[in-house]
């Protein structure tokens, strides 16, 4: 017997659960699952379990107005940094779709699979073709108007030196 390990590779299971997507259409995932690019860290308070780091808002995308071929809108993304920083990015096309797997059986694992401790087996997830890029510096903002972030001490982005 060999002592190489052997990691078998599964298709997404057909029984998803379909939640409601929200990202535009084109960058769209059946499980919402997405690529963000950061240039720096996300520093989060101590108690951070329960805090919510930022949002996500794609200003130029307006749903059937434009066609499927319209791209423009993929220049302008905003995430939004705890209160008072947001970054600006964009959608990019990755070079290569990227396959994102988990272990098979997680959340419900059966007897048999949990006894195999040489043999892994791998599902695919997802496959994910775009990717969220934000390469710029956090922009201070200062408005007085709530932004959607209900908590008092949020994240702050720094970037990496």
């Amino acid at each position: 017997m060999s002592s190489e390990a052997v990691i078998t590779i599964y298709p997404p299971a057909s029984s998803r659960g379909g939640s409601e997507n929200p990202f535009p259409q084109l960058i769209q995932t059946p499980s919402g699952l997405a690529l963000l690019e950061l240039q720096g860290t996300i520093n989060l308070p101590e108690d951070s379990q329960e805090i919510q780091i930022g949002r996500l808002e794609f200003p130029d995308y307006k749903p059937g107005l434009k066609g499927e071929d319209d791209k423009g809108w993929m220049k302008r993304v905003w995430m939004w940094v705890g209160r008072y920083q947001r970054l600006q990015g964009e959608v990019k096309k990755l070079p290569q779709a990227v396959a994102v797997v988990k272990r098979r059986g997680e959340g419900g694992m059966e007897e048999e699979q949990a006894e195999r401790s040489t043999v892994e087996d791998l599902e695919v997830v997802e496959i994910v073709k775009y990717k969220i890029v934000f390469s710029h510096r956090p922009e201070p903002v200062t408005t007085g108007g709530d932004i959607g972030l209900q908590q008092e001490a949020g994240a702050v982005m720094d970037l990496d030196q």
